[in-house]
Formats: structure tokens, sequence, C-alpha cells
């Protein structure tokens, strides 16, 4: 069974950076989602493998960056000035079919990791 395994949340300060990736071979789109106690579950960024390309939330848009090493077969979200309110348990999810577009739903992405908690606190 193809699955894809998420390391490198933590906590961090206001201002702070966290590195999150995501072990995930043979899919096209992988994307990133995060939810909130209390709050449904948003979509916050992808990156697909024919071209490259990226979408990000508007809210993370300038202060995350996806990227992927396909030697390493990873996929990696860079997390910079961290706020509260990116307080959340961050998944990642995968497919081989998708291409992400200008936004991405939870329902298109086939494969889906445990979840890594992500902490922001003064």
């Amino acid at each position: 069974q193809v699955q894809v395994m998420e390391s490198g949340g933590g906590f961090a300060q206001p201002g702070g950076s966290l590195r999150l990736s995501c072990a995930a071979s043979g899919f096209h789109a992988v994307g990133w989602f995060r939810q909130a106690p209390g709050k449904e579950r948003e979509g916050v960024s992808c990156i697909n493998n024919s071209d490259g390309s990226t979408y990000y939330l508007d809210s993370v848009k300038g202060r995350f960056t996806i990227s992927r090493d396909n030697a390493k077969n990873t996929v990696y979200l860079q997390l910079n000035s961290l706020k509260p309110e990116d307080t959340a348990v961050y998944y990642c999810a995968a497919d081989m079919e998708l291409y992400c577009g200008n936004r991405i739903f939870e329902e298109d992405f086939r494969t889906w990791g445990q979840g890594t908690q992500v902490t922001v606190s003064s």
C-alpha cells in the first residue's frame, strides 16, 4: 500500500520557523492541509510533480514555501513568520493523478498521512 508520512512538526514562537517533510513516492500532486481545533480542514499548499507549479492559501502566501526533492522522494513545507493562528495539525496528502490548480480540496486526494502538530505560541 502506497503511503505518505509527515515529520517535522513542533513548537515555535511567533515569528519563528519550522520545516515539515512529507515522504511521498510516485505521486503527481502532493499537498498540505491543516486543521485547527474546532475548525474545518483547509488546504494550505500543493505542488505538482510534472511542472513544479504550486498553490498557496492566501493567508500563507509569502510566509510558507513548498518544494520537492525528487531524489529523496520528499516534499517540504517551510513555515516562516509563524503566527499563533497557524497552530494546527498539518496533514500531507497525495494523489497520483491530480493536478493542483488554484484551489485544493481534500476529497481530491486519495492518500493521507497521520498528521503532525504545529504549535505557535509565546
